[in-house]
């Protein structure tokens, strides 16, 4: 039965070309290509980067952080109150303004008084700067390397014509050793931060950021198995590229070099437009949806890898629209904020005094005009 299954699963009608078949990707005459068990090792290298990611951020990021003046902030502990700590955890981290006056009454508190509370509990929990400022650094570091391999592959090759030939013939290419730990680090890059997105900085985002993650992991994994390799090495190029400088501002940003990481920033959003907005769709899913169809009828193959392309685009269009939110806001205000941040209202001054002195947090908060990333 399994075996049956592993057939139909295979079946060359749903995968390949009119043109091809398994036995053209066969080993032959010292010859390598690809199979899908070459995949299993980004299991075991996801878990190395997460093991190198932890000494680089402890040994690398963090006295890095320290020479820009970035250090981890010491958070005094708000004062316990357990019905409030009670509805917090279970009910609500935003109580509504009959929850306010309701909890209020229990806590013969003031509804100001519980509000602060409130938000003061919810600052308590959100991540410090060097936090932001260590992923941000791995991050840069990873995207900045895969580009320079990303490059290295491509820079002598004519890569859009490429996408061409895949479908027109398609080229019967062995795997080369550059392709294979290209795939390899990308893959194994992607698998880590989905394993982390728990721990790391969480944002509005937060779901845009695992549909992307399961999906670029899915579309290598497809276009490994099934030959496509030189049009999924264009697209992770197309990706990594403007993400270099977006990591690079951020950092910059949680070190306060505000004119730095504002130009950063511009030169990440004119990149970004470029590359995943005008490049992506106008190029590689014409050549990938369009251009095909002069060819051959669609088929599975054809319809699994442009779905993966279409939610990607939908996702670069998304993230698209935060990064016009951000230029708006700096051409009226001159000063970038990320629009994405969970950042917490100020609190006020006339607090109640036991806030201020009877265990109440600093607030993490980013001093005016100070870009936020």
């Amino acid at each position: 039965m399994l075996q049956t299954i592993k057939d139909w699963f295979w079946l060359e009608e749903l995968w390949l070309p009119p043109t091809m078949k398994w036995s053209d990707l066969e080993d032959h005459d010292g010859l390598v290509f690809v199979k899908p068990s070459h995949l299993y090792i980004t299991i075991p290298c996801a878990f190395l980067l997460l093991i190198i990611r932890y000494f680089f951020e402890r040994f690398i990021a963090t006295p890095l952080a320290k020479s820009l003046g970035v250090s981890k902030k010491t958070l005094k502990k708000i004062q316990h109150n357990p019905v409030l700590e009670k509805f917090f955890i279970q009910s609500s981290r935003r109580p509504s303004q009959n929850d306010l006056y309701g909890l209020a009454k229990k806590c013969n508190q003031t509804v100001k008084e519980v509000e602060i509370w409130f938000k003061r509990r919810r600052n308590q929990e959100r991540p410090c700067r060097l936090k932001k400022f260590q992923e941000a650094c791995w991050r840069f570091t990873f995207y900045l390397f895969l580009t320079i391999a990303g490059i290295g592959f491509l820079y002598d090759k004519p890569w859009l014509y490429d996408l061409l030939e895949v479908w027109n013939g398609y080229p019967k290419q062995p795997l080369l050793p550059s392709q294979y730990w290209h795939y390899i680090l990308e893959m194994s890059f992607y698998l880590s931060l989905l394993l982390s997105l728990g721990s790391d900085v969480k944002r509005k985002d937060f779901l845009a950021h695992v549909i992307h993650h399961l999906a670029a992991l899915s579309l290598m994994s497809f276009s490994w198995c099934t030959n496509y390799i030189r049009s999924g090495t264009l697209v992770m190029l197309v990706h990594d590229v403007s993400d270099i400088w977006l990591e690079s501002a951020k950092i910059f940003s949680y070190a306060g070099w505000k004119q730095t990481c504002n130009t950063l920033f511009l030169i990440f959003a004119a990149t970004f437009f470029l590359t995943r907005l005008v490049i992506f769709p106008f190029r590689i899913l014409y050549c990938t949806v369009v251009i095909p169809l002069y060819y051959l009828k669609p088929f599975f193959s054809y319809i699994f890898l442009n779905v993966q392309l279409l939610i990607l685009q939908v996702l670069h269009l998304y993230w698209g629209y935060y990064v016009l939110k951000i230029l708006r806001k700096y051409v009226l205000k001159k000063e970038l904020e990320d629009v994405r941040s969970d950042d917490e209202e100020s609190a006020e001054d006339d607090e109640p005094e036991y806030l201020k002195n009877g265990g109440g947090i600093g607030r993490n908060t980013i001093p005016n005009g100070q870009p936020s990333l």
